[in-house]
């Protein structure tokens, strides 16, 4: 949250005291999809009933080629 000048997290950080970071400021408006994807509320809603294993996530992601940061930086330049 930004108040007074200052950006104040709403939750507490994994992070060292007087830590270095990058921040990205976005409108949550124009920039929802990179929080929730191409999936509605209900859709994710439902994901969570889905009983998959590791080993099954392993395997489908073995099957995917290329780079998932190639995959990321290509769909936001189509943004």
């Amino acid at each position: 949250m930004y108040t007074n000048g200052v950006l104040r997290p709403l939750e507490a950080l994994p992070l060292e005291d007087k830590q270095q970071v990058t921040v990205t400021i976005s409108d949550p408006a124009t920039a929802s999809w990179h929080v929730t994807g191409y999936l509605s509320p209900e859709e994710w809603a439902e994901a969570t009933q889905d009983d998959v294993s590791l080993d099954e996530v392993r395997r489908a992601l073995s099957t995917v080629s290329g780079s998932l940061a190639d995959a990321i930086i290509a769909l936001r330049q189509e943004r």
